[in-house]
């Protein structure tokens, strides 16, 4: 997949810059999208044209105006030409227990988690399909397994989930659609006592916690090796959905 294009949605810090990274190593061409990161976003394109001159591209964006979707993937597209993958990373993430939801709380969530996706993939679509590509989006265990005080959040991926296997009928034979369901792989940023992360690695068969890196491997073998593969959700959570 040498000079591929991929698109990849909130991808200048955390589990975002490590896809681009691992994509970037192969020899990818990365649009990196970014919201309001601009310094980080900066820091890795530096970084990885050190590598390979001429090979990341930035694009800011505020992903809940849905309607500068087309826009934002006509540029993608036009930079070299084509476009083999969109990767829907991009992702908020907060408490919002019942009795305190705010419809603000629902159109953040909502929008960020599944709105964004729907027409980033929408726009994406044509241009993928000249070049059977590829859409992947991240969601999250708790799709199907409910985390406490989360329910729109939960809700939200929920539904990426189900827009996954839509759009892989939908899009195919012409564009795979497949998502990735990270476990315990990176701590929210607002904190987490300690004991909260021993009792979530003690529920995961690993006992352990997972690293970015395991998320961008699993991206990675949905682009390049897994041909036949459309409308699934590979998990990637040491063992924590098992139920243990």
């Amino acid at each position: 997949m040498s000079q591929s294009v991929i698109l990849i949605t909130g991808a200048a810090r955390r589990v975002g810059a490590v896809i681009a990274r691992r994509l970037h190593a192969e020899g990818m061409n990365i649009v990196l999208h970014y919201r309001s990161s601009r310094h980080e976003a900066q820091l890795l394109q530096d970084e990885l044209q050190d590598q390979r001159p001429d090979s990341v591209v930035l694009i800011q964006a505020d992903l809940l105006q849905v309607s500068k979707s087309p826009h934002l993937v006509k540029e993608a597209a036009g930079i070299w030409g084509r476009l083999d993958a969109l990767i829907n990373n991009a992702s908020t993430f907060y408490p919002t227990s019942v009795g305190k939801i705010t419809e603000a709380h629902w159109d953040d969530l909502f929008g960020v988690n599944l709105k964004a996706p729907l027409f980033l993939s929408q726009a994406a679509a044509p241009y993928l399909a000249r070049q059977k590509g590829s859409i992947i989006n991240i969601t999250d265990i708790h799709a199907e397994r409910p985390l406490k005080s989360h329910s729109v959040y939960c809700a939200a991926k929920a539904g990426l989930v189900m827009l996954t296997q839509s759009l892989a009928q939908e899009l195919g034979p012409d564009v795979r659609a497949n998502a990735i369901a990270p476990g315990a792989i990176m701590w929210p940023e607002e904190g987490m006592d300690e004991f909260t992360k021993r009792r979530i690695i003690s529920k995961t068969a690993l006992k352990r916690h997972g690293e970015p890196e395991d998320i961008a491997e699993a991206v990675y073998y949905l682009l390049h090796s897994a041909k036949f593969t459309t409308g699934q959700v590979l998990t990637v959570d040491g063992g924590r959905s098992l139920g243990n």
